[in-house]
């Protein structure tokens, strides 16, 4: 039998809960970006989000790695 492979799951990130917290989605980039091999790429994206408001902050983050998080809120 033949099955369809699977659609890629991006993990779920809540802005209304404990996921939207700033130092949280911060220590997100970094850790992405030291798994990757590019912890110096995760450093300069994480003073980026930390140059504005909250808004700047996740809007950073998105940009960054909304294709491999699914970013929600209410």
């Amino acid at each position: 039998m033949i099955k369809r492979k699977p659609k890629k799951f991006k993990p779920l990130i809540d802005l209304d809960g404990e996921q939207g917290n700033a130092f949280y989605l911060i220590g997100v980039v970094k850790k992405t970006f030291r798994q990757s091999g590019a912890p110096e790429l995760g450093e300069a994206i994480a003073k980026e989000m930390m140059a504005g408001d909250y808004e700047n902050l996740v809007k950073t983050f998105d940009k960054y790695l909304g294709d491999h998080f699914e970013i929600v809120r209410s």
